[in-house]
């Protein structure tokens, strides 16, 4: 492995924690990208991925990059941003379905981005960007939010995030560049994922941290889509959006979960008509885990 002059440096404790940063995701192993995906990318990725400066640690991108999402998309238009797309089906199929509306993906997998990109390429669309970025890091720089320094949010045990010590407020700082871009008109984290075990459950990606980012990249009155069809972060989710003080819930008491730890709670949205059946969802309604459908208002 190549070394360069900086790995011989002494580390300060700041630098320990960006390298022993919590993510949301998994980089699952060293993969290798099939040849097809190389191939894509080699063709398609200067269309459809956006370019920015890397960070020092993995999926991140450099804190004083300045991505121009209006330069990027070649226009000025609502825009929705994805967060974790998948494959991205549900980013086509609405890129096909709404041609007026800028999309933007943001996703840490590099196999991940380059099945958006070849998506995106079959079908044509010309309204999709990509960004290869770790979300919770990426988009507070993209959006120019404000960031201060609280480390009593690692002492009390949320881990070390994405920030460091740092944390979002839901604000933009009109110091950063990204300030000047578009608001989002929607987000959306479709079933993101789920940590399953309990040990694991500080690495999901909605917390009340999270929520503060996402209310910075939303315009007022935007909109949060969530859905996820494990029960149990679906009522974490639901928690996060009541228990944030940039959201509303509108759906308050709507459709109680039986098995939820406040049964009679509810909170819960109908499904999105504009979410597409994909296969990774119907996979999780042949195992019987229906999705649960989460909405948050920006105020």
């Amino acid at each position: 492995m190549h070394e360069d002059a900086s790995q011989n440096q002494p580390k300060t404790a700041a630098d320990s924690k960006r390298r022993q940063r919590v993510r949301s995701f998994t980089m699952r192993g060293q993969v290798r990208m099939a040849k097809d995906f190389e191939d894509v990318l080699a063709e398609h990725g200067d269309t459809y991925i956006i370019p920015a400066p890397k960070g020092g640690a993995t999926a991140s991108i450099a804190e004083d990059a300045f991505i121009d999402l209006r330069e990027a998309f070649g226009r000025d238009a609502e825009l929705i941003v994805e967060i974790g797309p998948g494959n991205g089906e549900q980013l086509v199929h609405a890129a096909q379905q709404h041609p007026e509306r800028n999309f933007l993906a943001v996703e840490g997998w590099g196999p991940g981005v380059a099945r958006c990109v070849a998506n995106a390429a079959r079908a044509g669309v010309t309204n999709v960007r990509v960004l290869e970025a770790d979300a919770a890091q990426a988009l507070p720089v993209v959006f120019g939010l404000e960031i201060v320094d609280d480390p009593s949010f690692v002492a009390g045990g949320f881990g070390v995030t994405a920030l460091g010590t740092g944390k979002t407020t839901g604000r933009v700082d009109a110091s950063r560049p990204g300030s000047a871009n578009p608001r989002a008109l929607e987000v959306w984290t479709f079933f993101p994922d789920p940590w399953r075990k309990a040990r694991h459950h500080r690495r999901r990606l909605v917390s009340d941290l999270f929520a503060n980012t996402v209310a910075g990249v939303l315009q007022p009155d935007g909109v949060w889509r969530l859905a996820t069809d494990w029960r149990d972060y679906a009522w974490q989710m639901r928690d996060v959006v009541e228990g944030s003080e940039h959201f509303t819930n509108p759906h308050v008491g709507e459709r109680p979960d039986p098995e939820d730890r406040e049964p009679e709670r509810g909170g819960f949205a109908t499904r999105f008509e504009g979410r597409m059946l994909t296969h990774f969802e119907q996979r999780g309604h042949d195992a019987g885990r229906p999705p649960h459908d989460i909405v948050g208002v920006r105020r």
